[in-house]
């Protein structure tokens, strides 16, 4: 499997796939958000902090570029790094950020919106869910594992009997 395709059909549904999603992340993964302006990256994002237990509210980091949140106790995952990359102007800002420390995150998952921003410094492994606005309410949301190996594999279709199943 190289890649999986959803068609969410509101906010809503958006949410509650990052919720289906975030139970199949674990620490060390970095998730790529791909799309323009009001695509649902951040929508999806807290979709993934819900299910982690995460009960601060979870905006995009447009300012901060980073805000970290600690997962609930039960979480499989020790912490979230949620960046924005859409005001870095170039590639040598990520420095400033300390960019290298979050696209390999030992203890946590890196959830990156506008990652074209950080295109040479991204890591050899990712998932990547480009978000792309197909009605008013509508996404489509294309999951592409980097490498697609048998871990990622594994996710993903697990990922998807779930969301086919309707089950969250």
């Amino acid at each position: 499997m190289s890649a999986l395709e959803i068609v969410s059909q509101s906010p809503a549904e958006t949410v509650a796939i990052g919720e289906a999603l975030a139970d199949h992340l674990r620490d060390g993964d970095v998730v790529l958000l791909h799309g323009d302006l009001g695509a649902g990256k951040t929508t999806l994002a807290k979709g993934i902090a819900s299910a982690l237990g995460i009960e601060e509210v979870v905006s995009s980091p447009s300012f901060s570029l980073v805000n970290e949140y600690d997962p609930g106790i039960a979480a499989a995952v020790t912490r979230l790094y949620h960046l924005d990359l859409y005001r870095l102007r170039q590639e040598d800002d990520l420095a400033t950020i300390g960019f290298d420390d979050f696209a390999v995150p030992a203890d946590a998952v890196t959830l990156v919106e506008w990652p074209e921003r950080a295109a040479t410094a991204l890591p050899d492994r990712f998932l990547l869910i480009e978000i792309e606005t197909v009605g008013s309410e509508s996404r489509r949301l294309r999951f592409v594992p980097v490498p697609d190996d048998d871990v990622w594999t594994y996710r993903i279709e697990s990922l998807s009997t779930r969301l086919a199943s309707g089950a969250d």
